[in-house]
């Protein structure tokens, strides 16, 4: 059966209908240049909440990318924030040209989800991970094992959006949430992974892998 495509994320409709009006607005008056100005920048915030569909792999053991974006960070680290274990760290960077809809890596059951307030440090930089305000999600599988997806606020990015809550079930490559106009996503996955990434990799959300259950 086919699935109902939803071009636009439900987050950005405000802002659309607040740029059009004020192109309206503006052609009635006959103000050219702010019209095209407006103009465009309906065009560019419909552009921003894009939220294409996505074809995740049929592999049980595949993890994907939970957001589109350049990987800017690969470690391994003890994390003691999210899931109190030998992780690896994967970071993503999501521009304001980027698809900004975050999507499930893999399959499970929200056992928490662990708000912090914080800064609004560049999302790129190391300061960001420590200090930015965030949102994590916390996931147990039916695979036996724990992560964590975190959704990090940038420089420019104010509003963190979480759609799940603690106890829902959720399926490899659906929507859990976005962040606003530029932004970054960390995954804590166990080390028993294989990876499939490397930083500076281009990754999209629910499709590239990002590694494999071993």
């Amino acid at each position: 059966m086919k699935v109902a495509q939803i071009p636009v994320a439900r987050e950005g409709y405000p802002f659309i209908v607040f740029v059009a009006f004020a192109t309206f607005i503006f052609a009635l008056l006959e103000y050219d240049l702010l019209t095209l100005i407006t103009l465009f920048l309906t065009g560019f915030v419909v552009y921003f909440f894009r939220d294409p569909e996505r074809i995740s792999p049929d592999d049980e053991d595949v993890v994907v990318a939970p957001a589109d974006g350049k990987i800017i960070l690969v470690e391994k680290i003890f994390d003691d924030r999210f899931v109190n274990e030998h992780v690896y760290k994967i970071s993503i960077f999501m521009s304001v040209f980027d698809v900004h809809v975050n999507r499930v890596p893999f399959a499970g059951e929200v056992e928490k989800i662990q708000y912090g307030p914080g800064s609004f440090y560049a999302a790129n930089t190391d300061q960001a991970g420590l200090a930015n305000e965030h949102c994590g999600v916390i996931l147990t599988t039916e695979k036996n094992f724990r992560y964590a997806v975190v959704q990090i606020a940038g420089l420019l990015a104010r509003r963190i959006v979480c759609w799940v809550e603690k106890g829902d079930t959720i399926e490899r490559g659906k929507r859990f949430g976005m962040i606003r106009f530029g932004s970054r996503v960390d995954l804590y996955l166990p080390q028993n992974i294989q990876l499939e990434v490397s930083s500076g990799q281009k990754v999209k959300a629910g499709e590239t892998v990002i590694g494999y259950l071993t």
